[in-house]
């Protein structure tokens, strides 16, 4: 067998890498690091292209990354060894739970969400399943074609398994974001899911949640002294209402609005910088100002 084709077991991978079969393991889980063959008796088999990840992986934990950014940098890294076998996978999960939610059945919507966190990453089901069904709820809900019941049946679900995602998000030694809805604002999805992102880019998250009164924020962000306060509605009306407390916050600190109601002019306005781009890559535009 030439090196071009040779298959390690997990073992002679982990002798070769340095890094422990539990580990391994858990990379190939988590983040979908790797992608094993099997043998006909179950064993499952690596490749170069497998070895090659993991010291990827490595090279950027020591460089201080996250694993999770980590191992999404590593999958973007490895020229030609993409998976787009995993595209009609991603397809039929959000298609499961698409129907799951729409259908208001609990048991093949948690069913669709844990399989889909077992066999990708947890970006890859944010910005495959869990973003694409909340912009199309939004826009059902708009045009009258989803009930009341079905958009609070999906918010609820989504939003307990992305706060499950979320536990420990504020520990480690990377800058912190402070994030809140504005006042009145009761719908946070999104923002949970850009902490989440921000997260998984080294990043500490203290979550406000939803309606948090600006004299709340501007006492935790002097108590905690936060690199970013994010700040998302999704109506306009909750920033203008909040014009004034928003600049005395923002006199302080490096403010960021964000949501369908945050617009450049209320941003200009409020002295803050404006996030006009989807969670994950907010996540990308606000981590890179510490880059």
């Amino acid at each position: 067998m030439d090196a071009g084709t040779e298959q390690l077991r997990i073992g002679e991978l982990s002798r070769r890498t340095g890094v422990s079969t539990e580990l391994l393991r858990a990379w190939e889980r988590r983040y979908g690091l790797l992608r094993p063959s099997r043998t006909d008796g179950g064993f499952r088999l690596y490749s170069p292209a497998d070895e090659r990840r993991v010291s990827l992986m490595r090279s950027h934990l020591q460089h201080g990354l996250s694993a999770a950014e980590a191992a999404r940098l590593t999958l973007t890294e490895a020229d030609g060894d993409g998976r787009p076998q995993d595209e009609p996978l991603l397809q039929r999960r959000a298609q499961e739970l698409r129907e799951a939610l729409n259908d208001l059945d609990e048991s093949a919507a948690q069913s669709a969400l844990d399989s889909a966190f077992a066999e990708f990453a947890p970006e890859t089901v944010l910005s495959n399943l869990v973003l694409p069904y909340l912009h199309e709820l939004g826009e059902r809900w708009a045009s009258g074609d989803a009930s009341v019941g079905q958009e609070h049946f999906a918010s609820q679900l989504l939003r307990g398994r992305l706060l499950g995602l979320a536990r420990g998000w504020d520990r480690g030694a990377g800058p912190r974001a402070l994030l809140a809805c504005a006042p009145g604002e009761l719908h946070d999805l999104g923002l949970i899911a850009f902490g989440l992102a921000l997260r998984a880019r080294g990043w500490r998250i203290t979550y406000l949640g939803q309606d948090t009164p600006l004299e709340t924020l501007a006492e935790t962000a002097r108590s905690l002294g936060p690199e970013a306060i994010v700040i998302s509605a999704a109506s306009p009306d909750r920033f203008v209402r909040s014009g004034a407390e928003l600049r005395r916050v923002a006199s302080t600190a490096n403010v960021w609005l964000a949501g369908p109601g945050a617009s450049a002019a209320l941003a200009k306005k409020a002295n803050a910088a404006f996030l006009n781009v989807d969670p994950l890559a907010a996540a990308d535009r606000v981590a890179a100002t510490r880059a």
